[in-house]
């Protein structure tokens, strides 16, 4: 039988080449070579990871800040290559969501909610 982390490399290559990951790859390197995407995309970046950062150390988010953010997210979507990147790497997500729920399957019975003992 093969070494199940043997199968983790299987499994990586298979994204590595997967339609949805090229797609993504394309995507990106479109965002990066250009200038002006690549700015509003890396303003954006840093927005999300300034918020996710704040809750995560239970500080609150001002109204100003929720604003500016959505403001953000309105810009970046309205951008073609950026639009298409996010898409992309929706497409992608959705694969490794479902390659999580596949691979956990096993823990999922185990510990899933066992039927009721019968009486």
């Amino acid at each position: 039988m093969a070494n199940i982390y043997d199968h983790a490399y299987d499994l990586e290559k298979a994204i590595r080449n997967s339609e949805e990951f090229n797609g993504l790859k394309e995507a990106y390197e479109a965002v990066m070579n250009d200038e002006a995407a690549k700015k509003m995309f890396d303003d954006f970046r840093q927005t999300q990871m300034t918020l996710q950062q704040k809750q995560m150390q239970g500080e609150e988010i001002s109204e100003e800040e929720v604003e500016q953010a959505r403001k953000v997210v309105e810009l970046v979507q309205q951008h073609p290559q950026i639009s298409t990147l996010m898409e992309q790497e929706q497409r992608l997500n959705q694969v490794i969501n479902d390659v999580s729920r596949i691979i956990t399957k096993p823990l999922e019975e185990l510990y899933g909610n066992p039927e009721e003992p019968q009486q």
